[in-house]
């Protein structure tokens, strides 16, 4: 006999969350481990520039997060070489020297203490989106995780490895998961690196989008409280850990090597 026809959206929402927390079982990894991983899932997902972009955890000791080596490119990041540093760049852990344009990272943790994971990368489509002096428009389900939470810096400050550089993007940031930065590329700011890996995924996915849908016409918006309604349903903690996991999976089919 039907038991849930009846009940409202709310209700059916709560009872897909609690089942999500029940069925679901989601490894303990590393630190290092997830990191590795998300510099592999990006560069799958066309998050790879070169020696560009940088990705980070935030360290156990105040001041202190895990970026990957100078060097080597998304594809060649395992758990050795990722490299514990503090909030001036000096190496605490492990061998090498980190991105210098990661002193900007240092000053986003700074100002935001819910924030545990930044990735930084300069993807195709939100490169190319970047040029156009644009924000990015938020009007698909799928990229409602970033509805409302994506700002938007209209003017390049330039390389960013002075402290100068730390302070504009930080305070342009705010309170936000997101931001696209003009003439640059993207920046994600989370409260766990399953969480930015998954928002900086989809963030490159709907630049993409937006390119497409404005090269056809005008873009029309989504209602607001829909709009809030499905980023709230699909930021879920629980949600972005079993999405991470199945990148994890279709990673580790071609980068084993990232978990040495």
């Amino acid at each position: 006999m039907t038991t849930t026809m009846d009940l409202s959206k709310s209700t059916l929402i709560a009872r897909a969350q609690e089942q999500m927390q029940a069925q679901f079982q989601v490894p303990e990894r590393s630190v290092r481990e997830k990191l590795a991983l998300t510099c592999r899932i990006l560069f799958d997902g066309g998050h790879d520039s070169g020696l560009a972009g940088q990705i980070t955890g935030r360290g156990k000791q105040e001041g202190t997060y895990f970026t990957q080596q100078l060097g080597l490119g998304f594809d060649e990041i395992s758990v050795s070489n990722i490299l514990l540093v503090d909030e001036d760049l000096r190496v605490l852990e492990g061998q090498g020297m980190p991105n210098p344009a990661n002193r900007f990272h240092s000053w986003v943790y700074r100002a935001r203490p819910d924030v545990n994971c930044i990735i930084h990368t300069h993807p195709l489509h939100v490169a190319s989106l970047s040029m156009l002096g644009v924000p990015l428009e938020v009007s698909h389900m799928d990229n409602c995780t970033l509805y409302e939470d994506c700002a938007f810096l209209k003017d390049w400050p330039g390389l960013p490895v002075g402290n100068e550089e730390g302070q504009i993007i930080s305070q342009a940031l705010g309170n936000k998961r997101a931001i696209l930065l003009a003439h640059h590329g993207m920046l994600i700011a989370a409260g766990s690196i399953e969480e930015a890996c998954v928002l900086a995924l989809q963030f490159e996915r709907a630049a993409r989008m937006q390119l497409l849908a404005m090269s056809a016409g005008q873009i029309k918006p989504i209602l607001p409280e829909l709009g809030r309604e499905a980023h709230d349903w699909i930021l879920r903690p629980r949600r972005s850990e079993i999405g991470f996991e199945y990148y994890v999976r279709k990673a580790l089919k071609h980068h084993a090597d990232a978990l040495e």
